[in-house]
């Protein structure tokens, strides 16, 4: 065996040994700044031992691009199955707070840590056995920043951070090392950056649930897998680069458009958007399918009995029918009724709590919504 060799499985030994430390004693890689000063110092060890390397990948930028399309294609079908679901508000990081604590370190982070594994793949050669280590190191990497504070004292526990946190991140770690080893690092900083900070950033988010987002998490880095090797075998057979530029710039305009237009629109930043109803409180004026149109720009001044209004309850949003109203020293007090319910809603209905006034009734074209919600609650 080589001696070089012989130092990467010591180092991998050594970094595998701290993060199991971790793990079962000190606790402290999840916090992302900690995590940032072992990869720190892990560069500056492995530069001092075996060098760096410059990135000679061909094909890079192509399958950055390649990914760019597939990334937009997976946002334009995730949020349109997102309206047949619902979808939920997450907490939002694009404030001070957010990015100092977790947008920032989690940045840096996925560089470094891309570019450690770059160097290390780039010391295996072609031993498949080193490959492998390096993956199972890397792996191990990412379960101790996820492990601190997880309970493991009962059989579901355990399958629940298998299933939901060990399988994806298996899955992410064989996909990075691939594309790594076949065209560089930064292909995969590019993809963990978008799949990590996107439920963080924008304003909405599929309510798919905990299972189906983790079936798509592990899935997903399997996907990539199979384009970029697909690429290669394209470059192989001396498929010209320049048709398949053009064939990837042609759609991706257009993909973009929708998919921000999509993501805006189901959120509520226009001035109308829809609602699926999923009861049948306004029946028979409203019924459990249809899809309502609310007007957002509708003033609360304007509001009389009669007008059927969306507004929020908790993390509900209830569509009912005006019954009442007060004005008391120029603040409005609202109470509503379901159409189908015998009695006023036991709660009023305050100004800052109305989404907007129903406008618009498109029939049962959100069955499909409710059943797959249902479904998957």
């Amino acid at each position: 065996m080589k001696k070089s060799y012989i130092k990467l499985i010591i180092f991998d030994t050594i970094l595998t040994i701290i993060l199991l430390l971790n793990s079962f004693i000190l606790n402290i890689l999840s916090n992302y700044y900690y995590m940032i000063l072992l990869l720190i110092l892990s560069l500056i060890i492995f530069k001092f031992v075996f060098g760096f390397e410059k990135d000679r990948h061909r094909y890079t930028k192509d399958i950055i691009v390649n990914i760019i399309i597939i990334l937009l294609s997976s946002f334009l079908i995730y949020y349109i199955f997102g309206i047949f679901v619902s979808f939920y508000r997450p907490h939002n990081y694009l404030n001070w707070y957010g990015i100092k604590t977790f947008i920032f370190p989690f940045i840096i982070m996925i560089i470094l840590k891309e570019y450690l594994r770059s160097q290390m793949l780039n010391k295996t050669d072609k031993s498949k056995v080193l490959t492998v280590v390096t993956c199972i190191l890397f792996i191990f990497l990412d379960i101790s920043t996820k492990i601190t504070n997880q309970s493991f004292n009962s059989n579901y526990n355990i399958f629940i951070f298998i299933a939901l946190t060990t399988l994806p991140i298996i899955s992410n770690n064989i996909a990075c090392t691939y594309i790594s080893k076949k065209v560089g690092y930064k292909p995969n900083i590019l993809w963990l950056l978008v799949i990590g900070l996107y439920s963080n950033i924008l304003p909405i988010v599929p309510n798919v649930g905990p299972y189906i987002q983790s079936i798509i998490e592990f899935l997903f880095p399997f996907v990539l897998i199979n384009n970029v090797n697909s690429f290669l075998e394209k470059r192989a057979k001396d498929i010209p680069i320049s048709y398949i530029k053009k064939k990837y710039f042609i759609g991706l305009p257009l993909i973009t458009i929708f998919v921000i237009t999509l993501i805006y629109f189901v959120s509520g930043y226009f001035r109308y958007y829809a609602i699926t109803i999923a009861t049948g409180s306004m029946y028979p004026n409203i019924k459990v399918g249809d899809v309502i149109i609310v007007d957002q720009k509708e003033k609360y001044q304007n509001l009389k009995i009669g007008d059927i209004i969306a507004y929020q309850y908790g993390k509900s949003v209830i569509v009912h029918r005006i019954c009442d109203e007060a004005i008391i020293k120029n603040d409005y007090y609202f109470y509503t009724k379901g159409d189908n319910n015998e009695n006023i809603d036991n709660l009023i209905v305050y100004p800052n709590m109305i989404l907007g006034k129903v406008n618009v009734k498109i029939p049962y074209i959100g069955i499909l919504t409710v059943w797959l919600n249902q479904l998957f609650k």
